[in-house]
């Protein structure tokens, strides 16, 4: 394990903001792919926190990248996507990992980061109620505030939210009484509470230690207006590429990616300007509600 001296726990220091690296490696192409990067750090900066981009280095967990290994692994082509059950094998015979939600979340907990800004959470898959995410199980374990767009509109979100409180996850609406759905800001869907600044979440926060919960807390923030997508105008784009994986027999940890660039395509590229821009939001929102966590 290696953390960068700045993003040290220590009296005086920060406030930490972990940020995930697989939207570096396998999210978009170079040189996008980097200028988010260097724009998602630059957010959590000006708003008081410092960045730890996670991610694998040579089988080496690290905690806050350099820029040089941001361009590594924003240009390099064996980067391996990297869940909580891959961490044993990229460890062990030393490989590079870019780390999704769960991976993120697992390696931020053992850093002490309390605060993750990432666009989507995954979830429960349309269609079947046995392909879920590795995302959820980690929120139900891993004592990390997640702040997020919602999950992603490709999923079902009512068995999504219904997967939540079953295992005791508490989900919060940042300004909204609505799950948002990602490339929208409504879907429909109550969250259990809403919260209206960082410090309203940071009292949350407190008390779940208080009462010694060991579950995540999820945080979602809607799209900024500007950039939203309504349901309406974006599902007949996501049923089409729900067929097309179908027909094409695409399953597992490849249905993701495909559908989110098929929407991309579908939509002319529409969504991924609002994936952009829920990103850069959402680590403006992380930093804030990690410096809230500070003050007493």
């Amino acid at each position: 394990m290696s953390v960068r001296p700045q993003v040290q726990s220590a009296e005086g220091a920060l406030p930490r903001v972990a940020l995930e690296s697989t939207v570096i490696a396998h999210g978009l192409p170079y040189p996008h792919n980097l200028r988010l990067a260097r724009r998602l750090e630059a957010h959590v900066r000006e708003h008081g926190a410092e960045p730890a981009t996670i991610a694998i280095l040579h089988g080496e967990l690290r905690a806050g990248l350099t820029d040089s290994e941001l361009h590594y692994l924003a240009t390099a082509t064996t980067v391996r996507k990297v869940s909580r059950r891959d961490l044993p094998i990229v460890v062990a015979q030393k490989l590079d990992g870019a780390t999704t939600v769960a991976s993120t979340m697992f390696i931020a907990h053992r850093f002490g980061i309390e605060v993750f800004a990432t666009g989507g959470i995954g979830g429960v898959h349309r269609g079947t109620v046995f392909d879920v995410s590795a995302d959820l199980p980690e929120l139900a374990q891993t004592p990390v505030t997640v702040v997020c767009a919602g999950a992603k509109a490709i999923l079902d979100l009512p068995a999504t939210l219904e997967w939540l409180e079953t295992h005791g996850v508490t989900v919060l609406g940042y300004g909204t009484d609505q799950f948002p759905a990602f490339y929208s800001r409504e879907s429909g869907l109550t969250v259990d509470a809403r919260v209206d600044s960082p410090a309203e979440v940071a009292a949350i926060v407190r008390a779940k230690r208080q009462l010694g919960m060991t579950s995540g807390l999820l945080v979602c923030v809607p799209v900024p207006a500007a950039a939203e997508l309504p349901a309406q105008a974006v599902e007949p784009f996501i049923q089409q590429a729900l067929s097309e994986a179908d027909q094409r027999g695409i399953r597992g940890k490849a249905i993701t990616p495909f559908l989110l660039a098929r929407v991309s395509e579908l939509t002319g590229e529409a969504s991924l300007r609002t994936n952009l821009a829920l990103l850069e939001n959402n680590a403006r929102v992380a930093a804030q509600i990690a410096v809230a966590l500070t003050e007493r």
